[in-house]
């Protein structure tokens, strides 16, 4: 049988997953929420206009 415990002792993180985490979080990256607030404020500038 696998014993968990021994399995989790050996366990160790990825060093990629570490590089992309901080590669994520340290880049001022687009998400969809930007794009919607953009669109929203072209669209209420060209309403008033």
């Amino acid at each position: 049988m696998i014993n968990f415990e021994e399995e989790l002792e050996k366990y160790e993180p990825s060093p990629n997953v570490e590089q992309v985490e901080d590669l994520v979080n340290n880049n001022n990256l687009t998400d969809l929420t930007d794009i919607v607030r953009e669109l929203i404020s072209e669209a209420k500038v060209s309403v008033s206009l």
